[in-house]
């Protein structure tokens, strides 16, 4: 879930708007609901990832971060279940620099929602859409983004 706030200038109102967005091959599964409406979420994502992508003779190599629905015993469990489908490699906690999702919600925000106000749920929608385009149809803009970036530091 996206959620942003803007105020209109000069107004002092400020405007909440959501946007919901699903992507299959790139987890970003999260939910302003309870806990456990967050576990199922996910679970059920893991099932239509499975169905959708597992072939014969071939397994699931999944990366995630440490989302607390994540880390649950009932994710464990349905990935004990499933071992034979999918291998899972958990990211280091606070390590936001292994996870590329994050530098594209960063790249995301800068080109369609920084110091913008939109009038509407569509036109917030409209302007992160078209940004998810531009990235489609000119993946080059992000490459640099999905490399891992580690900074050396010399000896004092």
């Amino acid at each position: 879930m996206l959620n942003l706030r803007f105020c209109q200038k000069g107004s002092g109102t400020v405007r909440r708007y959501s946007a919901q967005l699903n992507c299959i091959q790139e987890i970003s599964c999260t939910n302003t609901k309870r806990q456990t409406s967050t576990l199922n979420t996910y679970i059920e994502f893991l099932e239509q990832m499975q169905n959708h992508y597992y072939k014969k003779g071939h397994r699931i190599y999944l990366i995630q971060d440490n989302a607390s629905y994540h880390k649950k015993p009932e994710t464990y469990d349905w990935f004990t279940a499933n071992r034979k489908y999918i291998e899972v490699f958990n990211l280091p906690p606070y390590c936001p620099e292994l996870n590329s999702t994050e530098r594209i919600w960063h790249y995301t925000r800068m080109q369609a929602t920084h110091n913008r106000y939109y009038d509407t749920k569509e036109d917030l929608c409209n302007a992160l859409f078209l940004t998810f385009s531009t990235i489609q149809k000119t993946p080059n803009l992000i490459n640099a983004l999905l490399t891992v970036i580690f900074h050396e530091h010399s000896p004092v």
